[in-house]
Order: structure tokens, then C-alpha cells, then sequence
């Protein structure tokens, strides 16, 4: 706490930032974290709340009255405030209800503009608080009444100034280092009429997937992207900081779901709820196993007759295991970024495909002259590259066209591929290896 409160007393609450605040928070215990949340400066509780894993929200707003709660709430820009009032509607939807009637009318119309959207939409990502000004305005005005809220501190992160006509309805985003060399005593109107660089904005609607919102934050390097209506109308904007932690998201969703561990429940403190998450998948690994077993039965006199083959068997199941894992992650990150088209997935099987059998073949060379020497028998060494090959190229082909066939199902291609994978590379390993030593060697 000592760092906490050195931190506090070294930096002006203009300077302090949320994130270093947290930080230091999560390294006290209990006792300690209870009594350092109280040193907040009020105006940064929100931000610091929300800068924290989700399983420290509840001690955190407890540690405050509502009247408290409702003035950290209102420092907040629009999104954060909507996602501050929805976590705290799953600590205490009472508390949540009196702090959301402390809060101002605007605020409270934010709130319940965003709160009407899906979580995986764009509008539940924007922030309402922009920067406009109709066609028709003078540039003069545009940038006094610009200072004058920045100077009320009711804007922040402004890069774009958005120029709507009088229906609300955008029309350009003028960079503010444009926006400097405009004539002053003209029109926006009459200034991007003279101007020959294309001031038309990129921009997303409301009700447009988040992850093609950041496939255009990616493609077009942008800072902040404008959210429209339907019919145009600008509605708010969602800023670059957004999608950093949208992306985090993301990324740590397909991990997870690459694991077959559920995410929201891996962030509970619940371990029931977590561990029967996982048991799901672990259940549906059990029924994949017993399968591989029975192909394994299949050949119980084979492997009596030849011992070796016990001894060789998890080499091809592992190296085919291994060798789809990698297919099947590239493949799945990939789709994440969009860098698979539509017609690509030929192209991205027979690349897969095409390294798998190359590594196949390689390592077939090298499992089957280990073989040949450590049991002196040649034909062994045969039989064990043949499996080799045999699968990794399946591994390869799986790896690759299940998470593609998902994402044209719409399904998240990285839940359950992991599982399926494992069950194809197990059997085939298993039912080539053994079934060639049936053949070959008996």
C-alpha cells in the first residue's frame, strides 16, 4: 500500500493514471486492497474499476456510497459508463438502479441508448460524446466552440471533427491538422469545396458485426471510426483505445475456446461454474478417447504378436496431434484477421496440406530408420513411416478445413475444432499404424 499511497501523494489527479492505480492494487491483499480503494480521488473510481479483472468490481463499488458511485459514474465517457452500470447490475441491481437515478438526463439517455445493443455489435462499443459541426458553420466558431469544451473537459481523444448537414446526417471527417489550415472566415461548406483532398469518412453502423468494425480499424489505420444509423445519421464514434481491448478480447476468446475452456467462466471466482465449463469438454474428449481405443482394440492380436508397435503407437498419434494443432492454428488466427477471402479456403488447404505432407515425409525418414535399428527389424521402419505420412497429411487436411468449414456454418471455428482434431489424428494414426503392421508385418 505504501506504493499505492506514494504514487497518490507524488502525481496531480490530472496525472494520475487509472492503469498504474490498478496495477497497484491487484499486488495487496485483502485487508490492504479494502483500505487503498478508499484513497482513490473520486473522479478516477470508474476508470479504476473497470481497469481491474472483473473479480475485484464487487469490492471495489462496496467500498463506496451510491452518491459516491453516481459521481465516478458521471466522470466516465458514454461506453465506459454503460459497461460500469451493467457490471454493477450484476453485483446489486438495487445499488445500480439508485446510482442510475443520481445520474443526470444525458447520462442516463446514453446509458440506455448503448445498453439496447448486442454485445457483439458496433453500437455497444461507441462512445456518444463526438465532435460535430453542420456544413453551414463558420470555421472560426467551429474551433472556438471546440476550445471552449475542451477546456470544460467534455471532450477528449478528438482527432476528427465530424461535419453533419442539418438532418444529423454525416457527410465528412476533417482531421484537426486540416481543420487548422481552413480559412477561417469561410464555411466548412466553402472550404472542402475548394479542397481537393477527399475528406469522406470511413464509417460503420450501428448494427454492424464489432469484428468487421476492427477489420476497418486495421485495413485503414484509423484512430477513431464514426458510427451511423441506418439512414446516416451519426450516432457516436468508437476510438482506437476501444479496439485495442476489443482485440485483447478476442484473442483471448480463441484461446480459450481453442482449450475448450469457457472465458466468462474462467474470469468468475466460481470454480463450480468453471470447472463444469471445462468438464464439458473434457466429457466430449473422454467419448473421443474411448473411440481411438476401440480402433486400438481392433488389433489387440497384432499387438500381442508384435510388442514394439505398443512402444511405437503414441509416436504417430502424438506427431499427427502436434502437426494439426499447427494447421489448425494458423488457419484459425488467420480467419480472426480476415486474411482468408472467401475463396481462399482451397488455397489455404493445399498449402496445410502440402506442409504436412512434406514434414510427413521427412520425419517418416527419420521415425522409420529409428524404428529398423532400435528393434532390428526393416520392414517395422516401413510401417511406421507410412503411418507417418499417412497422418500428417490428414492431420494437415483436418487441421485446416474444420475451423474453415465452422466460420462458413457460422460457427466460432475455434470451438470444438481442437477436439475434433485430436479424434480424426488419434484414429487415423492408430488405424493406419496398426492396420499396415496387420498387413505387412504378420
Amino acid at each position: 500500500m505504501d506504493k499505492l499511497t506514494q504514487y497518490l501523494n507524488d502525481y496531480p489527479h490530472d496525472e494520475l493514471h487509472p492503469s498504474e492505480i490498478a496495477k497497484l492494487l491487484k499486488d495487496l491483499d485483502d485487508i490492504s486492497f479494502n483500505a487503498a480503494v478508499k484513497m482513490i480521488p473520486q473522479e478516477l473510481i470508474g476508470d479504476v474499476a473497470l481497469e481491474l479483472p472483473d473479480r475485484y468490481f464487487e469490492d471495489v463499488v462496496e467500498s463506496f456510497t451510491v452518491e459516491e458511485l453516481a459521481v465516478a459514474v458521471a466522470e466516465l465517457e458514454s461506453d465506459d459508463q454503460t459497461d460500469f452500470m451493467q457490471e454493477l447490475e450484476e453485483v446489486n441491481e438495487q445499488v445500480a438502479q439508485d446510482v442510475f437515478e443520481q445520474l443526470h438526463q444525458d447520462d442516463q439517455a446514453d446509458i440506455l441508448q448503448l445498453k439496447q445493443y448486442d454485445e457483439d455489435i458496433a453500437g455497444a462499443y461507441m462512445q456518444t460524446e463526438v465532435y460535430t459541426a453542420e456544413l453551414d458553420k463558420n470555421v472560426h466558431d467551429v474551433i472556438r466552440g471546440f476550445s471552449e469544451l475542451r477546456r470544460r473537459g467534455e471532450l477528449e481523444n478528438i482527432q476528427y471533427l465530424f461535419v453533419t448537414d442539418h438532418n444529423k446526417v454525416l457527410k465528412y471527417g476533417i482531421g484537426l491538422d486540416n481543420l487548422l489550415v481552413f480559412d477561417f472566415e469561410k464555411t466548412l461548406r466553402e472550404n472542402i469545396e475548394e479542397c481537393t483532398e477527399n475528406f469522406k469518412p470511413v464509417f460503420a453502423v450501428d448494427t454492424d458485426d464489432i469484428d468487421d468494425v476492427v477489420k476497418k480499424f486495421q485495413e485503414y489505420d484509423l484512430s477513431a471510426l464514426p458510427i451511423v444509423s441506418h439512414d446516416g445519421s451519426l450516432l457516436g464514434r468508437i476510438t482506437s483505445d476501444d479496439i485495442y481491448d476489443i482485440i485483447s478480447e478476442l484473442a483471448t476468446d480463441q484461446m480459450y475456446h481453442l482449450a475448450g475452456v469457457n472465458d466468462d467462466a474462467e474470469e468468475d471466482d466460481d470454480i463450480f461454474k468453471a470447472g463444469k465449463a471445462r468438464a464439458v469438454w473434457l466429457g466430449v474428449n473422454l467419448v473421443t478417447a474411448i473411440c481411438a481405443s476401440l480402433v486400438i482394440g481392433l488389433f489387440e492380436e497384432t499387438l500381442q504378436s508384435i510388442v514394439a508397435l505398443a512402444i511405437l503407437m503414441p509416436i504417430v498419434a502424438s506427431m499427427g496431434g502436434n502437426a494439426g494443432t499447427q494447421s489448425l492454428t494458423v488457419v484459425v488466427r488467420q480467419i480472426a484477421l480476415g486474411d482468408i477471402a472467401k475463396h481462399d479456403a482451397f488455397r489455404t488447404i493445399k498449402k496445410e496440406v502440402i506442409l504436412s505432407l512434406v514434414n510427413g515425409l521427412f520425419f517418416a525418414i527419420i521415425i522409420g530408420i529409428i524404428a529398423a535399428l532400435w528393434f532390428d527389424k526393416g520392414m517395422l521402419g516401413v510401417v511406421i513411416g507410412l503411418s507417418m505420412v499417412i497422418n500428417l497429411l490428414s492431420a494437415g487436411f483436418v487441421g485446416s478445413m474444420v475451423p474453415l468449414l465452422l466460420k462458413k456454418l457460422e460457427i466460432d471455428p475455434a470451438i470444438g475444432s481442437t477436439v475434433i482434431l485430436t479424434t480424426v489424428t488419434d484414429i487415423v494414426g492408430f488405424f493406419s499404424f496398426l492396420g499396415l503392421a496387420t498387413l505387412i508385418l504378420l
